[in-house]
């Protein structure tokens, strides 16, 4: 059996995995901030070498708060009941931060957004995290595709 990508940087690391149902909505929100960032770089660059201030401005085009929180208004029909509460958790929980360029609305639901890869990314379900992400991007317009 593969091995996830959390699996292996805790085994490498030697850290003993947790339960992640202790882990607070805001922390899953900042592990999936990552993870979601990082499978929409690796999208981008995987479409060819480019100049890194496109390479930015595309990454930064799918990743903003707005466009997250596009895309789960379109993907909660394909949610199953688990992860509609993950998302709900994350999206109601009280962050100390505030929104730079999003409205409030947009920033609560992109963390739900996040909170919901943080989650998936943490029990090694990447398949799932792809799934949503080229489903949801697909829905809105945004293929990165090549």
């Amino acid at each position: 059996m593969e091995t996830g990508l959390n699996t292996f940087i805790l085994e490498k690391s030697g850290i003993s995995p947790r339960d992640i149902r202790s882990y607070s909505p805001l922390v899953l929100a900042y592990i999936g901030d990552g993870i979601y960032d990082l499978v929409i770089r690796s999208m981008i660059v995987g479409k060819g070498n480019s100049n890194v201030n496109s390479l930015h401005r595309q990454t930064s085009q799918i990743v903003k708060a707005h466009t997250q929180s596009e895309m789960i208004g379109v993907l909660q029909q394909d949610l199953t009941e688990e992860e509609i509460t993950i998302y709900k958790r994350g999206r109601n929980a009280n962050s100390p931060t505030t929104a730079k360029n999003a409205t409030i609305m947009d920033y609560r639901r992109a963390t739900g957004f996040e909170a919901l890869m943080g989650y998936l990314y943490l029990e090694d379900r990447m398949d799932r995290i792809m799934e949503l992400i080229l489903i949801g991007l697909d829905k809105i317009g945004k293929g990165v595709q090549g």
